[in-house]
């Protein structure tokens, strides 16, 4: 099928990544399915977000993370399946 002008897409979808946590509990390395891993040079806001308990539930810790060379990025831990994603921040 070919991409259509009228068609829906989603823009910045969630990578599922691995997440390797310090002593403390915080993120200190990503790694995407696919590619090298980075180290997490800095944290900076940290969030939950709980929504949607009347139909499928959302539990999430989201943390705003600075990679090695500046990259920034938004890490969210589903903890309904202990699952973590990587997204662009908006």
């Amino acid at each position: 099928m070919r991409n259509r002008p009228d068609r829906l897409r989603a823009l910045n979808v969630p990578q599922r990544v691995e997440v390797e946590l310090d002593e403390r509990g915080v993120p200190a390395f990503v790694k995407p399915k696919t590619g090298n891993g980075k180290r997490i040079e800095s944290i900076g806001e940290t969030w939950r977000i709980d929504d949607e308990w009347w139909r499928r539930p959302i539990s999430r810790r989201h943390v705003e993370a600075i990679l090695e060379r500046g990259k920034r990025v938004v890490l969210f831990e589903d903890l309904m399946t202990a699952e973590w994603w990587m997204q662009m921040p908006t």
